[in-house]
């Protein structure tokens, strides 16, 4: 229908470190972790596990199978959470334990997946210093790709952006950071300072002040969809603040999409009032192959979201899930025991938020919910708490 859109949203993609090792024109290789100072080390990782990782690979290795499901499915916009400086500074932050920057000249590895706008509110942006900021930026910007939540000042921080949808009318994205996610308070932005769209809580007032961000941009016709970089790394637990804070988003401020991310797996998903809310996305592309102590939580499988919705009022018309498996560096489609596997734990976390998720056509999954169901009054006392462990964002 001529009043609906699909938005393509995702969890973190970090095409820095090991991912920009094996592609045509790589930094240098030197990290500052603890444990691992070479990048090329993550590629071994991989290899261990997987079998032979070639290089230097082509801009669109990375993405594999997912290429092939955007071109069938065709979404208007694509939006995701870059965890990654796009620098060649060498003035990385002190005090971070892990730090994942691309080259500039790599810039070709989001170019050929046609992402439309990446947003930067998350604890990896500034890993490079301001100087890598603001070759982030710059990079970025000669690419054509729209960005949101970090900036070189307060006010280009607090910024959406605007994603023309033709005579539809547009998409607004909003990138928000919270420290529970790992990002430095130091990082955020000042009137001028350069910085990330780091807010102080989850209550009411910054509701508010997410509201007064948005108001001078918002048109009736628009669809907002505010991305949020928030929680731990690992456990499905959700906090009832956060999803306080979601609904508020949606009932005060305008918000349609909630577009949850930090978590290193799927979390569960909500239909509240016909808006969508993902807590979670869970990663898309990271170089973590071969890294072992979480592996209950199947970190490799990741999500492709599709969501589509109605313009003017936001309404979820309904969300297909096209799930992917990252083998030596390359999104690949999963098996199917892999699919039912991640069905089920969707559903267990899902049934806690009143929705579900079925089997639908070509491997793909798809979001059942009660619209009914969704109008009540939500009992947030009602938290999930499926056993898992805590940590802060990677």
């Amino acid at each position: 229908m001529n009043d609906e859109i699909t938005i393509f949203l995702c969890g973190d993609v970090m095409t820095g470190r090991g991912i920009d090792q094996i592609l045509p024109r790589p930094s240098d290789p030197e990290l500052h972790e603890p444990r691992v100072r070479d990048a090329r080390e993550y590629v071994h990782l991989a290899e261990a596990a997987h079998g032979p990782v070639p290089r230097p690979v082509n801009d669109d290795y990375v993405w594999g199978d997912a290429i092939q499901e955007w071109n069938q499915i065709r979404p208007e916009v694509k939006i995701v959470n870059l965890e990654t400086a796009i620098t060649s500074s060498d003035d990385f932050w002190k005090g971070k334990d892990i730090h994942y920057r691309m080259s500039p000249n790599n810039i070709g590895c989001l170019g050929t997946a046609k992402i439309d706008c990446c947003t930067l509110a998350n604890n990896h942006v500034l890993d490079w210093g301001y100087q890598g900021l603001e070759e982030t930026l710059k990079s970025l910007d000669l690419a054509r790709i729209r960005t949101a939540g970090a900036g070189r000042n307060l006010v280009a921080a607090e910024a959406p952006a605007f994603l023309d949808v033709g005579t539809k009318g547009q998409v607004l994205v909003l990138s928000l950071g919270f420290e529970s996610s790992g990002i430095p308070r130091e990082w955020r932005a000042g009137p001028s300072r350069a910085g990330v769209n780091l807010l102080p809580n989850l209550s009411d007032a910054t509701v508010q002040l997410v509201k007064k961000m948005l108001t001078p941009h918002c048109r009736a016709q628009d669809v907002v969809v505010a991305s949020i970089h928030w929680g731990p790394n690992w456990g499905y637990s959700i906090p009832v603040e956060q999803r306080r804070f979601a609904h508020r988003l949606i009932d005060l401020a305008g918000v349609d999409i909630v577009h949850g991310h930090s978590s290193h797996h799927v979390k569960g998903i909500e239909v509240y009032r016909s808006r969508l809310i993902l807590y979670g996305c869970g990663d898309f592309l990271t170089d973590y192959e071969g890294i072992s102590g979480y592996e209950v939580f199947r970190g490799d499988m990741a999500l492709m979201y599709f969501a589509t919705v109605e313009m003017y009022s936001g309404r979820l018309i309904r969300l297909r899930m096209s799930p992917l498996h990252l083998d030596r560096m390359q999104l690949r489609r999963p098996g199917s025991a892999d699919i039912v596997r991640l069905q089920k734990t969707l559903n267990r976390e899902c049934d806690k938020l009143g929705t579900r998720v079925e089997h639908s056509e070509h491997g793909m999954l798809a979001l059942c919910w009660d619209c009914n169901r969704e109008q009540k009054e939500v009992d947030y006392s009602s938290n999930t708490n499926a056993p898992g462990a805590s940590q802060r964002g990677g």
